[in-house]
């Protein structure tokens, strides 16, 4: 299972960024009722926004279904709940012969799977769900890009994943199947997870013996981007003067998320690295780079980087202490509509699609009590 990072060792690293003790100055944070009262709006809302046959937002195949029960899960509500059981069956329905859990003739089958397992693993108290994902693991393990393939440990492709069907792997779909793995029980010595830290770190904008391409040099700010072969194939056409693809926010807490996941220490150059770059970046009031393109993918993202390196506050560049869950608690609040929903006015990446805003804004909130 994953291995757990020390706190006090994160708190000394997070000391060398700044001598400063002052903690951020906002409003009044919210208070425990506040926030249990938002969660519990946004979940009336999602049972009312339910289809007939469990499902949620399908043209995201099962993947909004799966992100919306364990959002619900992970807030206190159980596989009996009528909400919950309906979502569940509705992937029980979608399980394929080959082991995957994906809408038919669906383009995104690593990502459904994925969000799937986690959300099984969540609901799995009695067992139920045990060969189920057992089974999805093997799938995984079998699309990521690997000596099945003819790949090698030299191809930039090597370890990660793609949506599941065509395109080059990408971080933010090999971040769901280190989740995923980690889900259905695989520890740092699982071979998958060794393979996806390969990618992972070549996703890493930090110039080293994990990451020796040249996108890592042009950049190497220790930030993450979506894809080390996207950024191979645009030499010259980068998103930065030098060329290489710029860091932002969603994949760097991506990146640091998975690499913990994986087994690394705060005191791996690449954790470190990953943390300097987001205590310069950090932020709740937008995805650092993105502007409002992709938040609530972000908002759910920093909740779980932050909670599973054990940070209770998050020091800044400036020395500056933030109570993030208190922050991010806040910013949430703000942003609920009165019928209990959430969405962006940025539809990039469907987020303007109420179902899977509100969803991920629940999964947020449940890494904030």
């Amino acid at each position: 299972m994953l291995k757990k990072t020390g706190f006090f060792v994160l708190i000394a690293i997070f000391l060398a960024l700044g001598s400063s003790h002052a903690m951020a100055q906002k409003g009044k944070a919210p208070t425990a009722a506040e926030r249990t009262a938002a969660i519990e709006k946004g979940i009336t809302f999602l049972a009312k926004a339910q289809g007939a046959d469990g499902s949620y937002s399908t043209r995201g195949g099962t993947g909004v279904t799966s992100l919306i029960c364990l959002s619900l899960l992970r807030n206190g509500r159980s596989a009996a709940d009528p909400t919950v059981t309906k979502g569940l069956a509705y992937l029980e329905k979608n399980v394929r012969e080959d082991g995957g859990i994906y809408a038919k003739d669906s383009f995104l089958r690593n990502y459904e799977t994925c969000l799937a397992v986690v959300c099984l693993a969540e609901a799995n108290k009695d067992g139920k769900y045990t060969k189920l994902i057992k089974d999805a693991d093997k799938y995984l393990k079998g699309i990521q890009i690997d000596e099945q393939e003819n790949k090698n440990k030299s191809d930039l492709d090597y370890g990660g994943v793609n949506y599941g069907t065509r395109g080059s792997p990408d971080l933010s779909n090999t971040s769901y199947l280190v989740e995923a793995l980690v889900a259905a029980g695989n520890g740092p010595e699982d071979e998958a997870l060794k393979k996806a830290l390969v990618f992972i770190s070549r996703c890493q904008n930090l110039e080293s013996e994990h990451n020796t391409t040249a996108t890592a040099a042009k950049v190497n700010d220790g930030g993450f981007y979506y894809s080390v072969a996207a950024a191979e194939k645009q030499e010259g056409k980068g998103q930065n003067p030098e060329g290489g693809l710029r860091s932002y926010g969603s994949m760097s807490y991506a990146g640091m998320k998975s690499m913990l996941y994986a087994g690394l220490t705060p005191e791996d150059q690449r954790v470190k690295a990953a943390l300097k770059w987001l205590a310069m970046h950090y932020t709740v009031e937008e995805n650092p780079g993105l502007k409002d393109a992709g938040l609530y993918y972000y908002y759910q993202l920093m909740a779980k980087a932050l909670d599973t390196a054990k940070m209770k506050t998050f020091k800044d560049d400036k020395g500056v202490e933030h109570d993030w869950k208190a922050e991010m608690t806040e910013v949430l609040l703000k942003k609920q509509k009165e019928d209990g929903s959430w969405v962006n006015s940025d539809g990039k990446w469907m987020e303007n699609d109420p179902n899977l805003a509100t969803g991920f804004a629940i999964l947020t909130l449940s890494y904030c009590q």
